[in-house]
């Protein structure tokens, strides 16, 4: 829809004064804020306006106006300046996400409270999918006499790792070329693509070792199996639930209940988290959420990705009064450094 330049000024200031304050908005705080170099009978025109395309509306009979589902898209679509996250808030969001990534729970556990922190709403975290997991590391490394710990990475990143028993006379030389061989016969492949001649191949070039063996592939077949099985039990991380209480809209105990029970069902909420798109962020603004608990709030999600395939989603839920600018930076950056870190494991 076609606005004029002091028509967008002025539903820009009223859009940030409600933000900020949740107070309904009159002329005459619009002519005294805002540098908008008009007087205020000129800011009650233009609002009368505004109100007739349906972009702020009077609620009740107060004599302020506040955005509509129309207005914040607009801001949303066409008016807003990303607000950037500052280069010291994130050398501190990375060290803290670098410090979490020995277990890829904790650091999405983590980064969902880090993401309520940085927004002061509530932080939905999708962990990782694991999909077809694709080995893409073995390594076995001696730790004494007799034990020695192996180490198997995928292709997302996530990392699990085993103390097991091996021959007293295993040194340094055989443990790199097991772990050399089984790299070279196993990366990049899927469970399903471990053919019979394959494994039959691996136990001719290490028929020395064929009990080890037998233990480490074991390992990592049931590792992968667990895994895939843990894919169709996703798991949605929460942060900061209790931070929709502190905005106004949601004082009165029979507006915030419904959303309150939305928050406990997990399933509505991964189908919530599925991602829009591949890239970039999705804004979804009151009646475009399509769960009827949402119907008062805005939803801010983007995906995370480790090596180009998207892994899981990152949300933000507050009011429609959300300030959009801030949260749109913080999830921007927060999906990259949670990548970031996810690639370190």
């Amino acid at each position: 829809m076609k606005m004029d330049e002091r028509k967008q000024k002025v539903l820009q200031a009223i859009i940030l004064d409600y933000i900020a304050t949740a107070d309904p908005v009159g002329s005459r705080t619009i002519a005294k804020k805002y540098d908008l170099g008009v007087s205020p009978a000129t800011v009650r025109n233009e609002m009368a306006d505004l109100e007739d395309m349906g972009f702020i509306e009077q609620p009740h009979t107060s004599a302020g106006r506040i955005p509509s589902q129309i207005g914040y898209r607009y801001y949303v679509d066409c008016l807003m300046e990303k607000e950037p996250v500052k280069a010291e808030m994130k050398e501190v969001v990375r060290s803290a996400l670098v410090n979490r990534i020995r277990e890829t729970e904790d650091l999405i556990q983590f980064s969902s409270r880090l993401l309520s922190q940085l927004t002061n709403y509530t932080a939905m975290v999708l962990a990782p999918f694991y999909g077809k997991n694709i080995l893409r590391h073995i390594k076995i490394l001696p730790i004494e006499a007799g034990k020695a710990v192996m180490v198997i990475v995928l292709d997302n990143g996530h990392v699990e790792h085993r103390i097991m028993e091996v021959p007293d006379y295993l040194g340094d030389d055989e443990f790199s070329t097991i772990s050399a061989i089984l790299n070279e016969n196993l990366r990049g492949l899927t469970l399903e693509q471990w053919r019979p001649n394959l494994m039959q191949g691996i136990y001719r070039e290490l028929n020395l070792h064929t009990k080890l063996l037998h233990d480490v592939i074991s390992h990592i077949e049931s590792h992968l199996e667990s895994s895939m099985e843990y894919d169709h039990d996703q798991k949605v991380f929460m942060g900061g639930t209790l931070n929709i209480l502190n905005q106004p809209e949601f004082k009165q105990i029979d507006r915030v209940k419904p959303l309150l029970e939305l928050l406990e069902q997990e399933k509505i909420l991964k189908d919530v988290l599925v991602p829009v798109s591949q890239s970039g962020v999705t804004v979804r603004i009151g009646t475009e959420n399509k769960i009827e608990g949402m119907k008062d709030c805005s939803l801010i999600t983007a995906t995370y990705q480790v090596e180009g395939r998207v892994i899981g989603t990152l949300g933000v839920l507050g009011p429609t009064r959300m300030e959009y600018s801030k949260v749109i930076g913080v999830v921007e950056f927060l999906t990259s450094a949670l990548a970031e870190a996810l690639k370190k494991v």
